[in-house]
């Protein structure tokens, strides 16, 4: 899911305790989405995901493109046309994993700064709190770490306070997202799921 190209209502933190809890379940949901990227093997890149036409490296270089947008737009107050295509294009050359860890510690670093996240941030729908930003980053990541998972084979658990935070951001505007063509349409949960098996099924995912 593009972040700056699609505006999401989602959660906006207010004080400095909520933007300190924020600030930690987005450093922690990039280094999650990090470790699956780490255990891709060299045979695995162009495997199939649960997203829809893209391979392994279609994942993890959306994600590593998603980063690269951040220090843009909250760092620098760029717009969407100032930006432009400057990550158009395979970002991942010849070291997949060395482009998702630059670009993903330059992400966090910039939503790290003081007073970051009350800043303004300028998306292709207009203006967006900077908080609002960074929850919906996490979110995605979340939700992405799971389908690397399952595409590489490797553990589909996930935190549960990740992904009940990703399903508390997600929830608001869950319905806009099926209209799209980034998700499929919602899937009913069964009787007493957890978090992350409801935070899938309203994604369109099949735990």
């Amino acid at each position: 899911m593009s972040q700056h190209e699609k505006d999401k209502n989602g959660s906006d933190a207010g004080g400095k305790g909520d933007h300190d809890v924020l600030l930690r379940r987005h450093g922690e949901a990039i280094a999650l989405f990090g470790s699956r990227v780490h255990r891709v093997r060299d045979d695995q890149w162009d495997a199939p995901t649960p997203c829809a036409e893209w391979s392994v490296r279609d994942l993890v270089g959306h994600l590593t493109v998603e980063q690269l947008w951040v220090p843009r737009l909250v760092r620098d107050g760029a717009t969407i046309e100032e930006v432009g295509d400057d990550y158009d294009g395979d970002q991942l050359g010849d070291d997949p994993a060395g482009a998702w860890d630059r670009a993903a510690v330059a992400a966090v670093a910039a939503f790290s700064e003081p007073g970051a996240l009350d800043r303004t941030v300028h998306l292709s729908s207009g203006p967006s709190s900077a908080a609002a930003y960074c929850s919906q980053m996490m979110m995605d990541a979340v939700v992405h770490s799971w389908d690397l998972s399952r595409a590489i084979g490797a553990d589909e658990r996930l935190p549960p306070e990740l992904a009940s935070a990703a399903l508390r951001e997600v929830e608001p505007y869950a319905d806009e997202l099926a209209d799209t063509s980034m998700f499929a349409d919602p899937v009913t949960p069964p009787p007493g799921a957890d978090d992350l098996t409801r935070l899938l099924c309203l994604l369109g995912r099949r735990p």
